[in-house]
């Protein structure tokens, strides 16, 4: 007998996250709290009446206080906080000791040490930094046993030269120059020696606070994620900015060491190279082609809009792409009949976009071939390099990365992508978060334990309403580890001991296994019996889980087996969970602007709105590093 119908097990399967999002006054437990019956591990927040060690007890009584039900919240986006910043003490920077006093006392001349000369208006200078670079440059400088960086001989150095060079190109990277900007001091010969060493000490700590911002940037990105929104999930790197000090003293070639700092990683340089050529083209070359079509153009149709739609996707479409169907744009005289040569086309040119590839052309085909302003595609590009940053250097030789905008997951092995499937995520209420983990289980024919959010919103009232539903859905209940039947459940209660799983069924929430990377927030890939929402080019369709299109070969490669073994695993119909042979990272990433497999860059739309979320960040970034005092 079918424990639930496919209807509802549909409607479950959206809801596979909710312990993902905040729940006021319920206990948040994960999923994975529920797994094969186990006991919530983490903290209750519910406030109410305990629920009684005999599970016969908890059946209502006349009279009981019927607690409201709690309220769930999403997580939220914040007004951004920029890093604060601070004026660099400078009170130890001097050697007391070189004093024109001093030099004045000698009864016969003395050669001056130049840098000690100049030494004595560090003290004097006026640099605003963030209290990490603030700290760095406070740390160095009153060391009166190491040098001075960027100033030699009442001169800038080369070395200096080289350096602002790198900051002023801060652009090509995806930063703001702006933030790095620093001005030379500027003099003539018979400059007054006082005011010409108080310029040149200025600027030796300016270069210094900008230089070190600078690295901190390209390491670990201009700005905390976790100060985005709540469903941003990151550790912020740490950067020894004293030690970067040492570094740039003993480097022979500054600017090779600054560009150094700048992820490796394959993507990035790819991003990088796309945001050149973006820049180097003219913002207004004529290029955009606009396409009136209303409603769909299927195979075999006609419209006037067809010579468009053949412009447009040799406009947008790759040189592969053109290669393969350079007879078929040659020879088109730009007719409205929709052929079966040019469906063959638009297919090709809908698979290279990552849409359904169909030759049906609706408005999502036609976004892709119309495109978006370089001016917008360039904004994408800096965010995404700025996303890049949070994440490792190099994402690894062997990786999955989720990319949500696009609703795609990658499977990489040896540096090459060896496997890649439609996916939903999240919707806009439900988002799935960014964060980075490791692949640990696969599990097979799977239950799925309910997380108490869903518990709280979804069946409590039906539960109150029919204290025997989930006895007819097929779910199991237990009250403090000991089975019961939901009829027997004061469902006006506390539900902080109360765990509600659905058995593996061909109907499982989960369907025949799930991926697991464990995480606070109850993430994980698996498998859905709700196959049509693949079919569909806007996937933000879950509670935050993350579905797979073929479940098995993600399975099979992640354990590194076939798919046959995979599905000899799911036949025997037991629940097991087998864990990968060795972890390995997973990113459950968000880029609106990702190269495919083949170098060429992809866009995406903002389907959370996380990258307005982001450039206002950016901006406010901006803003607080130029107010100076």
């Amino acid at each position: 007998m079918k424990l639930v119908t496919k209807a509802t097990a549909s409607v479950l399967a959206l809801s596979c996250c909710l312990s993902a999002i905040g729940v006021t006054s319920a206990n948040a437990m994960t999923l994975m709290d529920f797994i094969r019956g186990g006991q919530g591990r983490q903290q209750s927040t519910q406030v109410s009446a305990p629920v009684p060690a005999n599970p016969a007890q908890t059946m209502m009584e006349p009279g009981q206080a019927k607690l409201p039900l709690p309220t769930v919240s999403a997580p939220k986006y914040y007004t951004y906080k920029a890093d604060a910043m601070r004026l660099v003490s400078t009170t130890h920077f001097a050697d007391p000791v070189v004093t024109g006093a001093v030099a004045d006392a000698s009864p016969a001349p003395v050669a001056v040490d130049t840098e000690l000369s100049q030494r004595r208006y560090l003290a004097d200078a006026h640099v605003m930094a963030t209290n990490d670079v603030a700290k760095a440059i406070e740390s160095y400088y009153a060391d009166q046993n190491k040098p001075l960086l960027w100033i030699a001989d009442h001169a800038v150095t080369d070395k200096a030269k080289a350096a602002m060079a790198v900051l002023a190109d801060a652009g090509s990277v995806g930063l703001d120059p702006s933030d790095y900007a620093v001005t030379p001091p500027s003099f003539d010969a018979a400059a007054d020696p006082v005011m010409r060493d108080r310029a040149l000490t200025q600027f030796e700590l300016a270069l210094s606070s900008k230089v070190l911002m600078f690295v901190q940037d390209t390491v670990r990105g201009r700005l905390d994620p976790n100060r985005i929104s709540g469903y941003h999930d990151f550790k912020r790197k740490d950067v020894n900015l004293p030690a970067t000090l040492d570094l740039l003293r003993a480097s022979p070639d500054v600017a090779a060491y600054l560009n150094s700092r700048n992820p490796s990683n394959q993507q990035f340089v790819l991003l990088k190279a796309e945001l050149a050529k973006l820049r180097a083209e003219a913002s207004s070359d004529g290029s955009h082609i606009s396409i009136s079509l209303t409603g769909t153009l299927k195979p075999g149709g006609s419209s006037p809009e067809m010579a468009n739609i053949v412009k447009a996707i040799q406009h947008r479409g790759s040189d592969a792409l053109k290669t393969a169907h350079a007879g078929v744009l040659a020879s088109y005289l730009g007719t409205p009949d929709y052929t079966p040569d040019l469906v063959s086309l638009v297919e090709d040119f809908q698979k290279e976009k990552g849409l359904t590839s169909d030759g049906v052309i609706g408005p999502s085909s036609v976004r892709a071939m119309v495109g978006e302003n370089n001016d917008t595609k360039i904004q994408k590009l800096i965010i995404a390099m700025e996303q890049l940053r949070w994440l490792p250097p190099e994402l690894g030789p062997r990786y999955v990365l989720i990319n949500q905008p696009a609703f795609m997951v990658y499977y990489y092995n040896n540096n090459q992508e060896q496997l890649s499937m439609r996916v939903v995520v999240g919707g806009k209420q439900h988002q799935t978060f960014f964060f980075e983990n490791q692949v640990q289980t696969v599990e097979f024919n799977p239950f799925w334990g309910v997380p108490q959010s869903i518990i709280i919103n979804e069946m409590l009232p039906k539960l109150r309403a029919d204290p025997n539903y989930l006895d007819r859905m097929g779910y199991q209940v237990e009250v403090g580890g000991q089975a019961v039947a939901s009829s027997s459940v004061d469902w006006y209660g506390s539900t902080k001991n109360i765990s509600v799983r659905q058995p593996p069924s061909g109907d499982n929430a989960l369907g025949e296994l799930k991926i697991l990377f464990p995480n606070s927030h109850a993430i994980y890939m698996h498998d859905t019996p709700q196959k049509s929402f693949f079919k569909k080019d806007m996937r933000a369709l879950s509670h935050g889980c993350v579905r797979l299109a073929d479940p098995r070969a993600m399975a099979a490669a992640v354990l590194n087996t076939t798919v046959d073994d995979v599905a000899k695993q799911i036949a025997d119909g037991q629940n097991k969970a087998v864990a990968v042979p060795q972890k390995f990272p997973i990113y459950i990433a968000y880029f609106t602007a990702w190269p495919n497999k083949d170098g060429v860059v992809q866009y995406f739309n903002d389907v959370y709105d996380r990258d307005a979320a982001t450039q206002k960040a950016l901006d406010t970034t901006t803003k607080s590093r130029t107010a100076q005092i």
